[in-house]
């Protein structure tokens, strides 16, 4: 099994199947993002692939449907409003609608800069807000009508434990933005649950796809973690699957740590 793929026959049956579901996943093409498609293509969501790479989310879509999943890819700039919205177009086309939306896309391409605040430029900034806040607001606007109308959606905000724990990284600006959308989703919650909807937060801790140095850094943050290895794609996808399914509909507002026991929130 690799990082991103799901348990087989993890959710063949009972409350948490999603038959007649549509997801959009965003920066879905490779990591955390890959994991959460395949597992809710493996629960019977039918799932839109984002990556700002066309060829990433090709990959995953062709390896969805050879497992005997339905996935499309929509390769598209989460920050790019137009793009959004052509894209948000073809999902309408192709499966009727957004049912689901997971935004996993928060990381720039070719990585994060880590740079204390006072040091910080103000395009960096930006950046971080773009990406981790504003796409959240406009991703949420633009599936919200649909979710409303069936009076039935999930929205799900992928986090970083950043959002409650200073980190002496140089991750203030990405830490803001992503404790925002967390915030974000609290309130979404709140007015749209009694129309069915609910919105939740998983914040992650350390993800495999690190690279080990030779430092020993790499064993060191596994030795950090209670239960001695580092947090998968399919781990986050298994949580993905829970919150958007039956079994999972009376959690709401919730911003739930995926850390493996790592302390957060200090």
């Amino acid at each position: 099994m690799t990082d991103g793929e799901a348990p087989t026959g993890a959710w063949d049956e009972g409350p948490f199947r999603l038959p007649n579901r549509t997801a959009l996943v965003t920066g879905a093409g490779r990591g955390v993002g890959e994991g959460i498609a395949r597992a809710l293509a493996a629960a019977g969501a039918a799932v839109a692939v984002n990556d700002l790479h066309p060829d990433r989310a090709d990959r995953v879509v062709a390896e969805i449907a050879a497992a005997g999943g339905r996935a499309s890819a929509v390769p598209f700039d989460v920050t790019d409003a137009e793009g959004l919205a052509v894209a948000l177009e073809r999902i309408r086309e192709t499966f009727g609608g957004v049912d689901i939306l997971v935004h996993n896309a928060g990381i720039p391409d070719g990585g994060s800069t880590m740079v204390r605040f006072g040091d910080m430029p103000s395009e960096a900034w930006r950046q971080q807000i773009e990406l981790n806040l504003v796409a959240t607001m406009r991703l949420v606007q633009a599936v919200l009508p649909h979710q409303v109308a069936r009076g039935w959606g999930r929205i799900i905000h992928i986090s970083s434990g950043a959002s409650s724990r200073g980190l002496a990284l140089g991750v203030g600006a990405y830490g803001a933005a992503k404790a925002g959308s967390e915030a974000l989703m609290r309130h979404l919650g709140v007015e749209y649950g009694p129309v069915g909807i609910t919105a939740n937060s998983l914040a992650l801790g350390i993800m495999t796809g690190l690279e080990d140095s030779g430092s020993g850094l790499l064993q060191r943050l596994v030795q950090s973690v209670p239960i001695r290895r580092l947090g998968t794609g399919a781990d986050v996808g298994a949580a993905a699957v829970w919150l958007s399914s039956a079994a999972g509909g009376f959690v709401n507002s919730l911003a739930s740590h995926l850390t493996g026991g790592t302390a957060c929130g200090r």
